[in-house]
């Protein structure tokens, strides 16, 4: 049986450990993107290219982004509405240019099924239009992505995504989120790996389905509960911690 005093003491430490620079890799795949993309920008690169960011090297991804928005050919592929509008051929070959876009057919229907729900989500047709609309409120947001137009926002409305994206706003640009407790931690491999080293969860939710991540999503969610600290806010120490092979826990 867990000891939830001993537990709560090694997520601490974790987080002490991220904020005091121990777990090593404490640049995030997606700082590559600070001082390249402007901040009127930020939120459109950030959304769109967060649907692609599925099975895949994170850090790569980024990579890839900056070259495609640096370059005067492909940046076009940010702007919401022009990504939506697009001809298919031409999106196509803007993605697979700097290798934003893996998948020839599938990443681009990705992307323009995201932008086409960017602009009919607002009147400004951007992220920054949709977060007006739903005044920074994660409560109708979540209920709007992830139910009643799900299927306009393909991945980036997964639990494992739409979790970390909101986080990633919050991170990199101005946006301050209402119910910023419904953000659960955002349950991809390292997460999951993680959950399993402290004890946290069995084993079997490392076969990494939708149901295992729930579980593991929920778990954190209890055991964090009127402990201070929101789900989401241990998302990069554990993810650190889990990329550099579980160094030992152990306090400053």
């Amino acid at each position: 049986m867990r000891n939830n005093a001993t537990f709560l003491k090694s997520v601490n430490t974790l987080v002490q450990m991220h904020e005091n620079g121990l777990l090593g890799g404490e640049i995030m795949p997606e700082d590559v993107l600070i001082g390249v993309v402007t901040e009127e920008e930020m939120m459109n690169v950030l959304t769109l290219a967060m649907a692609l960011n599925y099975q895949r090297n994170s850090y790569t991804l980024w990579e890839s982004v900056v070259k495609a928005y640096q370059d005067s050919n492909t940046k076009w592929i940010f702007d919401p509405t022009l990504a939506a509008n697009s001809n298919t051929e031409r999106l196509r070959e803007a993605l697979l240019l700097h290798r934003v876009g893996l998948q020839p057919n599938r990443h681009p229907e990705i992307w323009q099924r995201v932008a086409k729900g960017l602009v009919e989500s607002s009147e400004k047709g951007d992220v920054q239009g949709l977060i007006e609309f739903i005044q920074s409120d994660i409560a109708p947001l979540k209920a709007m992505m992830q139910g009643t137009r799900k299927s306009d926002f393909p991945y980036l409305s997964g639990p494992k995504i739409f979790n970390y994206w909101l986080y990633v706003l919050e991170s990199y640009t101005n946006v301050s989120w209402k119910s910023r407790e419904l953000i659960t931690i955002a349950p991809d491999t390292h997460i999951l790996k993680a959950s399993v080293k402290l004890g946290l969860c069995a084993e079997e939710v490392l076969n990494g389905g939708a149901d295992d991540r729930q579980v593991v999503a929920t778990a954190w969610e209890t055991a964090l509960a009127g402990s201070g600290l929101a789900p989401i806010d241990v998302h990069t120490p554990l993810w650190l911690w889990s990329r550099a092979g579980f160094p030992p826990i152990l306090a400053s």
